[in-house]
């Protein structure tokens, strides 16, 4: 019932006009309550792993629609629906693996189901790839650096600085 509340309540805050700060922080709560048990790691230290090492599997777990659009370097998308993971049985169970989608919510489930198929090491990146390029980060598409993401839908997008919008590669909005 408590998690429903606060489903409720964050979406609430999104359809308002509420700061970015409180809307940011009505999400990330919602994602907390609903995956209390996947460890979250800032976009600051996934910026810092990312510079110092490429042992970590960074999944993407938006549509491929979303990740054609852009996505974090070094990023394989992954189904935000699946269940199996077969594909990653070559790597031993303590393999850093960290997970992101649009703000979070898709990424822990996915991140979650990581850890229930055996997973140790797994983390969820909080604020997802929204906050990595509000902040001014890179994201790709292909070889190339773009500067949009695709952003979801119009109520998830509001999280998004409106002139990152695009829905397709290379098709900008701005709302």
């Amino acid at each position: 019932m408590r998690a429903w509340l606060l489903s409720v309540l964050s979406l609430t805050l999104l359809y308002t006009g509420c700061s970015e700060e409180t809307k940011w922080s009505a999400v990330d709560r919602l994602i907390e309550t609903r995956f209390s048990d996947v460890s979250e790691i800032t976009t600051d230290s996934l910026a810092e792993r990312l510079a110092a090492s490429d042992s970590i599997v960074l999944l993407d777990a938006r549509t491929l629609e979303e990740y054609e659009v852009s996505h974090i370097p070094g990023a394989r998308r992954i189904d935000p629906s699946t269940t199996d993971f077969s594909e990653f049985d070559s790597m031993g169970r303590d393999a850093p693996i960290v997970v992101y989608c649009s703000v979070g919510y898709r990424s822990a489930r996915v991140a979650d189901r990581l850890q229930d198929a055996g997973f140790r090491n797994v983390s969820n990146v909080r604020g997802s790839i929204f906050r990595w390029v509000n902040e001014g980060r890179r994201v790709v598409r292909g070889d190339s650096t773009v500067r949009e993401v695709h952003p979801y839908d119009d109520t998830w997008g509001d999280l998004l600085n409106p002139s990152l919008h695009a829905y397709e590669p290379g098709a900008s909005i701005k709302k």
